[in-house]
């Protein structure tokens, strides 16, 4: 099992961690990092657990941020799923309803040709 080290708000820690973890390990320590970072610019030197305690409340508050805006996107995009399906249905309807249509219209077609031939028919004789 690896060890690393990472730096968090100035200060360097070690941290063991499974084989081929080690960069996630390392870019989630960037993460605490980079929020550490503004405390300790923010507020200065601060304790080791307190510094580690904000910047994982900080992080964690984003998170929540982020959890609430993809909920909202799968409702937005299960809301438009729908929309779509019922148009798509409505496509199907309306395409049915116009073959049906169609069809009606060709035999009307050919019976007023079939009246059409008659009346030449009669005409000629």
């Amino acid at each position: 099992m690896p060890n690393i080290t990472i730096t968090i708000g100035g200060r360097d820690f070690e941290v063991a961690c499974q084989e081929g973890e080690e960069h996630f390990l390392q870019s989630a320590a960037k993460l605490l990092d980079d929020e550490a970072s503004v405390l300790v610019q923010q507020i200065g030197r601060i304790p080791e657990g307190r510094m580690l305690l904000m910047s994982g409340l900080m992080l964690a508050d984003k998170t929540a941020g982020m959890q609430d805006q993809i909920a909202k996107s799968q409702a937005d995009l299960e809301r438009l799923q729908r929309e779509i399906d019922r148009l798509k249905s409505e496509t199907s309807s309306a395409e049915s309803r116009q073959g049906a249509s169609l069809q009606k219209l060709s035999v009307l077609a050919d019976r007023a040709e079939a009246l059409a031939a008659k009346i030449e028919e009669k005409a000629a004789s």
